[in-house]
């Protein structure tokens, strides 16, 4: 069951593309993807199919920072009617809770978590691949540089983050971050995030213009009718989002969703799936990226999965994968031995996973 993101993550790729010297027809192509897409901004299209193609670009062109290209030019307008209701808000405050309400119709493998702590902002954006080992570094980076690009034309083109976090390492060439981010880019990161100072969010946006948010409104309320697979993305997102905390039951989901846990399960049975399994594809994903391409303890990585204990996660990733994470972060260093990709979807809970009540 594909997430799909709106072909308007696609914008600028043909620019960046022949820059790169790259036929951005036969990439995409490549990919399963038809060139026309690039000339619709509405259509709905596989994110892992949008992530093999930026991965993939991004190594054959030789540039590290291929989708951060992408982002430098990017503006509110590509978003669609969600880029014209946040756009004409009062304060960024109100911009980011609104992406946060509506951001499944741009992208249904992505979560938006905007934590206040003290004078600090936390905006922290986690991403689902779709498929185990692949890998997100272009469409996190794509991400992000969106998201500033954004806070930028809302409060103002001078506006500069505190510091803008990665999960991965670095690349070699560090000029297209510091040129969107500014110098305060850190990597190795806990999370994919960017911090910036709570008097950011009540920053009055001097342009805002009620006639048209309630214009946007209407329109976005026309087209976004509550549908099984958005209702799937915002469990699958919810799940990512409470994962961390140790105690994502269906329960808590449902509360975060302001549905009842009876809804949640009727529409997950009706798609062949179960909360229990839908939260072990989850795992299963998470646990692969965060073993095979980060250099986290497997103590961090339990906590991440919602494990309250290293020896409860230790007996699910056997059980799910038949070795030891230790024996499979080992295996990782030889050329020969990585992993074969697994599909999410093949993914089936084992008896002896901790239930939810053990999270």
């Amino acid at each position: 069951m594909a997430s799909l993101v709106r072909a308007a993550c696609l914008t600028n790729y043909d620019e960046v593309a022949r820059a790169s010297g790259l036929n951005s027809a036969r990439m995409l192509l490549d990919v399963g993807l038809n060139p026309s897409v690039l000339d619709a901004p509405d259509l709905m299209i596989p994110v892992d199919k949008v992530g093999r193609l930026l991965q993939a670009s991004a190594t054959q062109s030789g540039n590290e920072s291929f989708a951060l290209c992408m982002a430098r030019s990017r503006l509110l307008s590509n978003m669609g009617p969600v880029g014209l209701l946040i756009r004409d808000q009062e304060t960024l405050r109100d911009s980011l809770n609104l992406l946060v309400r509506y951001l499944a119709l741009l992208n249904g493998a992505m979560t938006l978590e905007v934590d206040e702590q003290a004078d600090t902002v936390v905006i922290r954006e986690l991403l689902l691949a779709g498929r185990a080992h692949e890998p997100t570094r272009q469409r996190v980076e794509l991400a992000l540089g969106v998201m500033v690009r954004a806070i930028r034309q809302l409060i103002g083109n001078a506006w500069q983050p505190r510091r803008v976090c990665f999960e991965h390492s670095p690349p070699k060439d560090l000029s297209v971050h510091h040129q969107l981010f500014g110098t305060r880019v850190e990597f190795n990161q806990a999370f994919n995030c960017i911090v910036c100072a709570k008097s950011d969010l009540d920053t009055r946006n001097e342009f805002a213009d009620p006639a048209m948010v309630r214009y946007a409104q209407k329109l976005l309320e026309s087209v976004a009718p509550v549908s099984d697979m958005a209702v799937l993305d915002d469990v699958r997102r919810t799940i990512l989002l409470l994962l961390p905390s140790g105690r994502c039951s269906i329960e808590k989901v449902s509360e975060h969703l302001g549905v009842v846990p009876r809804t949640i399960q009727r529409r997950l049975t009706e798609k062949g799936q179960s909360f229990s399994s839908l939260m072990n594809d989850i795992r299963k994903e998470l646990a692969v990226r965060y073993v095979f391409e980060s250099n986290r303890t497997l103590t961090e990585v339990a906590e991440l999965l919602g494990f309250t204990a290293p020896s409860s996660f230790s007996r699910w990733y056997q059980s799910q994968f038949g070795c030891s994470a230790k024996d499979s972060r080992a295996r990782v260093a030889l050329p020969t031995s990585i992993p074969v990709s697994i599909p999410i979807s093949s993914a089936t809970p084992s008896p002896d996973a901790p239930t939810n009540e053990g999270l």
